[in-house]
């Protein structure tokens, strides 16, 4: 009700003062946490936009948070990869990739990796049910090494920090406050949370970020939340951002089926 009702008084002076750059348009897509269906239903939209308007400069950013707690990280790695050869794709690294890397090698990461999801994501390679379930920690690690493509792990080695356009940037999770975005460390761009959250004051851009899920959008004067639970509500979106506007395409699964919703505005 509050919502239709800041819909109806919203004027155009209301209109954000942020902008990209011009002849621009921005897709940011919020952590997809192995919901390949949603996914590829939100690809599908995406590239039917951008084939009508092939003269614009589309530009795609992942913020991160690919892998884990859905059942199909292994075809949404694949998937982004395809997609990055066909369209200019960035993808921002998120915890739970760095988690997934870090579990080659480090057994406590490991251990951490797969309370969060990350069993998950190694069912998705492959190996069954009752194999995992028989393996030692130890011998889990080396089934990732045999089960993980080497080139799916130096893909996501090679996913970005930050990613700026015109007024805005994008990041995994936040930025720490008062911090100038280059020095901001790795750790606060992909890990934290509340000291971001409850910073009200303006930033040197307006952050777009994932990492905190929320029902909907959450959009206030110097931060956009995207998570939108994928993997907890179905419902994954995609932030469009052209000059100073601001619309939504969202990909939702309606009791098994994906549905395509789209929002002119984020109220």
């Amino acid at each position: 009700m509050l919502k239709s009702i800041k819909k109806l008084i919203r004027s155009k002076s209301d209109a954000p003062s942020a902008f990209v750059p011009e002849g621009t348009r921005y897709y940011a897509i919020g952590d997809i946490h192995g919901r390949n269906d949603l996914f590829e239903a939100l690809i599908k939209a995406i590239d039917k936009e951008c084939d009508k308007v092939p003269e614009l400069d589309t530009q795609v950013v992942l913020l991160g948070d690919l892998v884990d707690r859905g059942p199909e990280s292994a075809k949404v790695i694949e998937n982004a990869r395809a997609w990055k050869k066909r369209r200019p794709v960035r993808i921002l690294a998120g915890n739970h990739e760095e988690m997934f890397l870090q579990s080659f090698e480090n057994t406590k990461v490991l251990r951490h990796f797969l309370r969060h999801g990350g069993r998950d994501t190694i069912l998705s390679y492959g190996i069954s049910p009752k194999k995992y379930n028989a393996a030692t920690l130890d011998e889990l690690q080396e089934l990732l090494h045999d089960l993980v493509p080497k080139s799916h792990r130096k893909f996501i080695k090679n996913f970005e920090e930050m990613v700026i356009a015109g007024d805005y940037v994008f990041v995994h999770a936040g930025i720490k406050p008062k911090v100038a975005l280059e020095e901001q460390a790795r750790d606060d761009l992909l890990w934290i949370r509340d000291r971001f959250l409850a910073y009200d004051q303006p930033h040197p851009r307006v952050v777009v970020h994932g990492h905190t899920i929320f029902e909907d959008v959450d959009e206030k004067s110097n931060r956009i939340g995207i998570d939108t639970g994928a993997f907890r509500f179905g419902r994954l979106t995609a932030l469009v951002l052209e000059e100073n506007r601001r619309r939504m395409i969202q990909a939702v699964d309606d009791n098994g089926t994906i549905r395509i919703e789209k929002r002119d505005s984020l109220v």
